[in-house]
């Protein structure tokens, strides 16, 4: 973790990453692995001396079925090439894009990548660029999850992969991340749900508290676009914007599970928790930012203290999650699940989630965490620091059965405004 050198200077908004958006050629291309690490040394320390916390550097690639073109047989031998030179140069972890509907071939090579490589991030779309859920997209993805949840004996190699429903190029946050352009670009992800924490916990009416975070938020997010834009200048990468979406940290002060709680919900889960939510997306939209990516409300369980708790209690369930969706958020995030949900239960559960983008025009995406050997109240038994340990959330999930498990795409228009 890096700091800057004056603590006086450390701003309460904190950079999850830089993510520089790459396409590396394959066979890797030495010139653009030097550029990202060029790039980086010169990136951070600006950041760094500006007061900001950098957390990590994350490089992200087109989507690997192009970037192979013919060989994706080749995709173990290159993830394991890119996250040795990409350590090399600086980067904590790589993201290799999404398997895509078109080449379904693709995506069943995911795990063996995952397992052969333990900084790398994959993710597979369901859905098609003509907006339509894909079927055996979905399938494919709930396969991916399966087979991935029995990589190690805590089901934690799912944290490096999602589905992904109308999710398109461009947001620094993993394992979304992937690249659509010649050119590379760079982006950044925050983390800062304490902003939220304290614009709830100290205002003393709900206007006062929204204003208090729009006001927060286009402070530190302007200070982030000014370094953002020197960097630009001066390395010629093109600055893609910042995802703000206001990312928690595993404690209760830094949880957006508790700034929901202290705008007035006893319990997250209970009624009124879709309305906080809302309130609290939509405040984030008013701030006026250099935005990329997702930049909303993000609910990830196993990384936020209260919803772990919320949900370990069982006052907050997946279809709670789901239902938060549609205001807000990025759709299913770091849930635990028992270890032996089949593959059709998955896949039921991600077609839900790739309608509802689709409906709402919205990009959402599933991690789904399978934990082998636990069932349905368990607790959970992770070490890792970026996680708070919580029960494996019970679901209510059954095979689909008739059209809805044939080999179609089916689309989904947004619904029209009166």
């Amino acid at each position: 973790m890096f700091q800057a050198t004056n603590p006086d200077k450390i701003s309460p908004v904190r950079i999850r990453s830089i993510t520089f958006f790459v396409n590396p050629a394959y066979p890797l291309e030495d010139s653009k692995l030097e550029l990202a690490g060029d790039f980086l040394h010169a990136t951070r320390p600006a950041f760094i001396d500006a007061g900001f916390e950098v957390q990590s550097a994350r490089l992200a690639t087109v989507p690997f079925p192009h970037l192979l073109a013919g060989q994706e047989h080749e995709l173990v031998h290159l993830a394991q090439r890119l996250e040795k030179a990409a350590v090399e140069q600086g980067y904590d972890y790589v993201s290799l894009g999404p398997a895509l509907p078109e080449q379904l071939e693709t995506y069943p090579m995911i795990p063996d990548a995952l397992a052969g490589a333990d900084r790398v991030f994959l993710s597979g779309l369901m859905t098609t660029p003509r907006g339509e859920v894909s079927l055996p997209a979905v399938r494919q993805c709930a396969e991916v999850i399966r087979n991935s949840s029995g990589i190690s004996a805590d089901g934690f190699t799912n944290l490096r992969f999602a589905a992904l429903a109308n999710v398109p190029a461009g947001s620094p946050f993993f394992p979304a991340a992937y690249h659509n352009n010649i050119e590379p670009t760079f982006a950044l992800a925050t983390e800062s749900a304490d902003l939220a924490v304290e614009a709830f916990t100290q205002a003393e009416s709900l206007n006062e508290a929204r204003t208090n975070l729009i006001d927060a938020m286009e402070k530190s997010g302007s200070q982030l676009a000014k370094v953002a834009l020197e960097v630009e200048k001066k390395s010629g990468i093109k600055f893609a914007g910042i995802d703000y979406s206001l990312a928690p940290f595993p404690t209760e002060e830094r949880s957006l599970g508790t700034a929901l709680e202290r705008m007035g919900v006893p319990e997250l889960g209970a009624s009124g928790s879709l309305a906080a939510a809302a309130i609290l997306a939509d405040t984030m939209d008013q701030a006026s930012i250099m935005r990329t990516g997702f930049s909303g409300l993000f609910l990830p369980v196993l990384e936020d203290a209260t919803l772990a708790r919320r949900a370990a209690e069982g006052s907050l369930g997946v279809m709670d999650l789901l239902l938060f969706s549609a205001v807000c958020g990025t759709g299913l995030d770091t849930v635990p699940l028992p270890g032996d949900i089949s593959t059709d239960q998955l896949s039921a559960i991600l077609l839900d989630l790739a309608s509802l983008s689709l409906r709402l025009a919205k990009p959402l995406t599933a991690r789904l965490m399978p934990i082998p050997g636990k069932k349905a109240g368990d607790p959970t038994g992770f070490d890792f620091p970026y996680f708070a340990n919580s029960r494996v959330m019970p679901i209510h999930a059954l095979p689909l059965v008739g059209v809805l498990k044939s080999n179609e795409s089916f689309s989904l228009q947004r619904k029209p405004v009166p």
